[in-house]
């Protein structure tokens, strides 16, 4: 297994950050401001997408798994490799997403604890409704963990 920083032809990987993030206008707003790191276990598994915020933040904009490959570690891994990287560059790791009860708990497990977050950013940022579990997404919760 082995994560490769990815410099140039990021929209190449368009149809995964599309997993994670289903507006292309949306994901325009931060891809070509934030690096990129693929994983490769005997092919593309996993990516991330993670930006500066200023005060001490790197956020996770981005994170997706190839569908296959879910539930297999590989989403935990790239998070543990971001930490490890810029410990000591930044002080926290956070991260943004819907109140999915599929994907907080992830983050809780990878370490994450609930910060704060943004009333309707799903409703006031996208085209169209999301849903994810059968919940539709309203809220942009953010979570943090300390690197």
């Amino acid at each position: 297994m082995k994560i490769i920083e990815i410099k140039e032809n990021k929209k190449h990987f368009l149809p995964l950050l599309l997993l994670a993030d289903e507006q292309e206008n949306m994901i325009d707003r931060y891809i070509n401001r934030g690096t990129m790191y693929v994983l490769d276990d005997h092919g593309m598994k996993c990516e991330c997408i993670v930006t500066d915020e200023g005060n001490g933040i790197l956020e996770i904009k981005n994170i997706a798994t190839e569908p296959e490959y879910q539930g297999k570690g590989y989403g935990k891994a790239l998070i543990d490799f971001v930490a490890a990287k810029y410990k000591g560059t930044y002080s926290i790791l956070q991260v943004g997403t819907g109140d999915s009860p599929l994907t907080v708990p992830f983050y809780e497990k990878c370490g994450f604890a609930r910060s704060h977050s943004i009333k309707n950013f799903f409703i006031d940022h996208y085209d169209n409704p999301i849903y994810e579990g059968g919940i539709q997404l309203i809220d942009m919760i953010y979570l943090q963990k300390k690197l």
